[in-house]
């Protein structure tokens, strides 16, 4: 669970470790960030002005997570938040990084989120479930189904954009979709009757979110 007192000291304390790689590098350290609440806290140190005060020459750019990961990969980028399992993913296909902090861990915000009249994994059986795939959700969903006694196989997956998913569910193209907050708040929102039938707060120790570092920017 995010715990904003916490990412304020963790951030400070990357500070120092920030500084000694600006030493070595000609041009600003570039960061992309996206809208999970746990990366959002850079805000914090960016309009507080910690890196100026800490002599870090640093610029952060907003993305989508998953074209944040991709900007990452392409070597755009020094750093990206992700989660733990989404950097083994990037870096499968070539784009590897060094996680060097861990900022957050997911405590309910991911969720899968289903439409009214579906009350649990199991009755996920025979539907269809909208997930972006490949990365964190689809993951959550595959250990929810197991746990479940079903396998992917069991459901239709529909490849969606996790910051598509409520307009998705709300559609009814779909019978559940997978998310984390904000967007997983905003299906339940806009679907009444729609449950929230698992979550990361089921499978504690699953999803860390953390701070990445290309191996280049790292050495």
């Amino acid at each position: 669970m995010l715990n904003a007192k916490n990412v304020s000291k963790k951030i400070v304390a990357l500070l120092s470790l920030l500084c000694s790689f600006q030493a070595q590098a000609a041009e600003p350290l570039k960061i992309g960030y996206s809208d999970w609440p746990g990366w959002v806290a850079w805000e914090v140190a960016i309009e507080k002005d910690w890196f100026k005060k800490a002599g870090v020459d640093v610029e952060f750019e907003w993305f989508d997570y998953v074209a944040s990961m991709d900007a990452f990969a392409a070597g755009k980028l020094d750093a990206v938040p992700m989660t733990n399992g989404d950097t083994l993913f990037t870096g499968a296909s070539g784009g590897k990084g060094v996680m060097i902090l861990i900022n957050d861990y997911s405590n309910g915000n991911d969720m899968i989120v289903a439409r009214p009249g579906i009350k649990s994994v199991s009755e996920l059986k025979g539907k269809k479930v909208g997930v972006e795939i490949g990365f964190v959700g689809h993951l959550l969903l595959l250990n929810a189904l197991e746990k479940s006694g079903l396998t992917e196989s069991d459901v239709t997956l529909v490849n969606v954009p996790t910051n598509e998913t409520p307009q998705v569910l709300a559609s009814g193209d779909v019978d559940a979709i997978v998310a984390w907050q904000p967007n997983s708040g905003q299906a339940l929102k806009q679907v009444p009757g729609s449950t929230a039938v698992y979550s990361s707060a089921d499978e504690p120790g699953l999803i860390y979110d953390v701070l990445a570092v290309s191996p280049t920017s790292l050495a």
